[in-house]
């Protein structure tokens, strides 16, 4: 017998893990446990089971956490947060390095404990989970060092509600716990309930690591816990990895509330092999991209589009790989595929499969016991067959074809989704081509499943908002330095009783795709200055004349695809432009307003500057090639939202304006702007200005009204993709709330003041950018 032959027809033996001390772990809190708060066990309430995927077995009794433990582990966070913060940078990075370390000194017994109550291969959880969660920790203690240098206009928020998924449970709450305290902040997690020791043997090591009482806090139970979690007033931020409806639901529970948002949704996350790719290899990828965790992974690359030409000799050599995964007992380290969380998830998948028209091939033997489902190939669907829409999350994956790389983008972007995207090809112009055009968070080039916490980790659309690891996460579990100050309202200049009109009418219009356009409601608002005089009117805009202007921006992408330099130019220009007209713009606010003439004269020189600060910053503000631990680079490349709605602040009419606007335009963006209702008049003079700089229709467009008969219509519109609110009128809460329904960002004031002749500059243009991280390994 030969050497090769022995090679092909070798078969793996056993080789099962020992889970004798895992089991001993919890024998030792006789499998009961309490929430974990103030920095102990609490006495075990009323109680449910844990259970072994693979076996159908309970291993704990576990809490369900009631609105009683959520009050106490938030009163315990924000009792211990002001001492958390005040030991400083270098003191919390010596308490988060001693995190790190444990959990390298405990890392078989994490890996054990992660599968028995996860039902993931050991392998997985050994080689994957849990050293990521090692690095979360190792890289924020570090983050924590530099919090002081790097960010010191920056100040934590407080006490941070999160809630992590069954899939990765102990890596979810690194990449969670990890930022929030490396900046000062204090922790209420609560683990899925299918999957909670891990996060509790945590809690047990937090106090060999000198975590102080009340800095980290565990409270398990079902999605009823995360509810009172998530609508606790003591909480300042909720940062969410689940599904998209429960991130929904979220969203619209803390509309108004003031908390800070991060979520990480579901996704639909397609991996396209080309032609020339090394087929070989995509086919070993793409058995890591959508089986690795028994497809339970929200980026998975669960949907396959392959180029026509190679479509049938790659799902050959696919189907004859799938023939090779072994599926079995997730203890024994030969195993490709484990248990699914729960035998009524594997039911809905099972369901989810039943219902294709596709052909459906699954290879091997599954397990009569335990929650086991095979592999799964379905090929002959359409793009728009529902399983190419709608997120499964189980080891299902389902393919289609494409001929030519545009049309492979098109079918990639054809969902709700973004959250990740893979791309195999040995052309690196072609790979370095489509990855930009990909509406993703993560595009991984020649790879899958690459993650660092020194890459950022996020998504688009319904996948979702906020990013995890790199500086892009730590801010988002930060503030600005100083206290905020409520806004005072600003209220119309009342009609005259004496109204004084002189001259020719000057009645604005709205601007939409570059033309002026009159209202749909057909209705105008006479605007008065401050000594009674008529000074012309602005139009009442409605949903249509929304609809309209949302339309506009949506026909002027190309906008997107500039260059930073063509953007600074024209940025440049109107700040010319606006500067050849200044004594006109500083006359229409003190007539407005009633401001003194230096001090309306201030705001146009400001505004002035505003737009030659963005204009700088078009071609400069830059992505980064991220230290990760790999042969190769991961590139934090920052992209235009895309169209933003924005309602403009009543305190600075002008400046607030430009603020916006240059900002917007600087990163490529398209704007649907509403302007000051008590002072129109300093945006619809603007368009005259906008006109004679280059600036292309429907790039800008302004739409005068009530901001709180905009809101809605703006806010839910599913074309906008953001929308900020600096409005005096109080829509912060309506905006957050519409806006869940195609999750797209918001960045609302809360009825807080801002200090428009503070530039802020980095600040608006991050709310104007989202960072794509593009992954390519390089060599050998």
């Amino acid at each position: 017998m030969t050497v090769k032959e022995i090679f092909e027809t070798m078969e793996y033996g056993p080789a099962p893990e020992d889970d004798g001390p895992a089991q001993a772990w919890l024998d030792q809190h006789d499998r009961q446990f309490g929430c974990f708060i103030g920095g102990g066990f609490q006495a075990p309430g009323e109680t449910f089971a844990t259970l072994n995927p693979a076996r159908g077995t309970a291993l704990a009794q576990v809490t369900q956490g009631s609105a009683g433990d959520v009050d106490a582990a938030v009163a315990a966070a924000r009792k211990a947060q002001p001492g958390w913060a005040k030991l400083g940078g270098s003191g919390r990075a010596r308490v988060i390095y001693g995190l790190a370390r444990l959990l390298q000194k405990h890392a078989r017994l994490f890996a054990v404990l992660e599968t028995l109550d996860n039902g993931k291969p050991i392998r997985e959880s050994r080689d994957i989970d849990i050293p990521l969660a090692q690095r979360h920790f190792y890289y924020h203690a570090g983050m924590a060092a530099l919090m002081e240098d790097e960010l010191p206009d920056r100040a934590p928020l407080g006490v941070c509600g999160q809630i992590v998924p069954w899939n990765f449970p102990l890596l979810m709450l690194a990449w969670k716990i990890a930022p929030a305290l490396a900046m000062g902040n204090t922790v209420v997690l609560k683990p899925a309930e299918w999957t909670p020791l891990t996060a509790l043997l945590f809690a047990e090591i937090c106090g060999e690591a000198g975590v102080p009482p009340g800095v980290v806090n565990i409270v398990t139970g079902d999605g009823a816990t995360g509810a009172a979690l998530v609508a606790h007033p003591g909480v300042d931020k909720i940062a969410f990895t689940g599904s998209t409806e429960v991130g929904r639901e979220i969203r619209r529970a803390t509309a108004g509330s003031g908390k800070a948002l991060t979520l990480e949704l579901g996704g639909k996350s397609p991996y396209i092999v080309f032609e020339d790719a090394d087929l070989d290899s995509a086919v070993e990828g793409l058995v890591d991209a959508i089986w690795f965790n028994q497809g339970q992974v929200c980026c998975a690359g669960s949907r396959l589009l392959v180029q026509e030409g190679i479509a049938e000799a790659f799902h050959g050599k696919l189907r004859a790989r799938m023939e090779t995964l072994r599926i079995g007992d997730p203890l024994d380290k030969c195993i490709d595929v484990g248990a699914m969380i729960d035998p009524a998830h594997r039911t809905k998948v099972a369901g989810m499969v039943a219902s294709s028209g596709g052909t459906v091939h699954q290879p091997g033997v599954v397990p009569a016991e335990g929650a086991f489902y095979p592999p799964t190939l379905i090929t002959g669907l359409s793009p728009a067959d529902p399983l190419m829409r709608d997120e499964i999350f189980g080891p299902v994956l389902v393919s289609t074809t494409f001929r030519t790389p545009s049309e492979a983008v098109q079918v990639a972007n054809a969902t709700r989704y973004g959250l990740a995207a893979t791309l195999w090809s040995e052309d690196i112009n072609r790979a370095l081509d489509i990855a930009p055009k990909l509406a993703a968070g993560v595009v991984w080039v020649n790879a899958t499943n690459l993650f660092d916490a020194a890459a950022g980790f996020g998504g688009v659309r319904e996948s979702g908002f906020g990013r995890e690891g790199g500086w892009e996460g730590l801010r988002a579990y930060t503030k600005p330095v100083g206290a905020a100050k409520p806004l005072k309202p600003v209220a119309a200049v009342p009609a005259p009783q004496t109204p004084k009109a002189e001259g020719l009418d000057r009645t604005a219009k709205m601007y939409i795709g570059g033309k002026q356009a009159r209202p749909d409601s057909g209705y105008s608002r006479a605007i008065w200055s401050t000594k009674g005089a008529l000074l012309g009117h602005a139009p009442e805009g409605n949903r249509k004349d929304i609809r309209n202007a949302v339309e506009a921006a949506t026909g002027a992408s190309g906008w997107a695809k500039t260059t930073g330099h063509l953007r600074a130019q024209i940025l440049y220009y109107l700040a010319e432009n606006l500067s050849a007209r200044a004594e006109e713009f500083a006359a229409r606010l003190k007539a407005m307003t009633g401001a003194r003439e230096p001090a309306a004269k201030a705001e146009v020189a400001a505004s002035i500057e505003r737009l030659f600060t963005y204009a700088a910053w078009a071609d400069k503000y830059d992505g980064a090639v991220k230290p990760v631990p790999l042969r190769g680079v991961a590139l934090a490349m920052p992209e235009p939202v895309g169209v933003i709605g924005a309602f403009a602040p009543d305190e600075a009419p002008l400046l607030g304006t430009v603020s916006i606007l240059g900002a917007a335009l600087a990163m490529g963006n398209r704007l649907v702007l509403v302007p000051s209702q008590p002072f129109p008049l300093a945006a619809t003079d603007l368009y005259q200005v906008l006109d004679t700089s280059d600036v292309p229709a429907g790039v800008v467009n302004i739409v005068t009204g009530d901001p709180e008969a905009l809101a809605k219509p703006l806010a839910s519109h599913l074309g906008v993709d953001a929308v900020w609110s600096f409005a005096g009128a109080d829509i912060s809460a309506q905006i957050e709330a519409e806006a869940a329904g195609n999750l797209k960002r918001t960045w609302v004031n809360h009825g807080v003041a801002r200090d428009w002749f503070k530039a802020d500059a980095r600040s608006f243009l991050s709310e104007a950018t989202e960072t794509k991280t593009v992954w390519v390994p390089y060599g050998t």
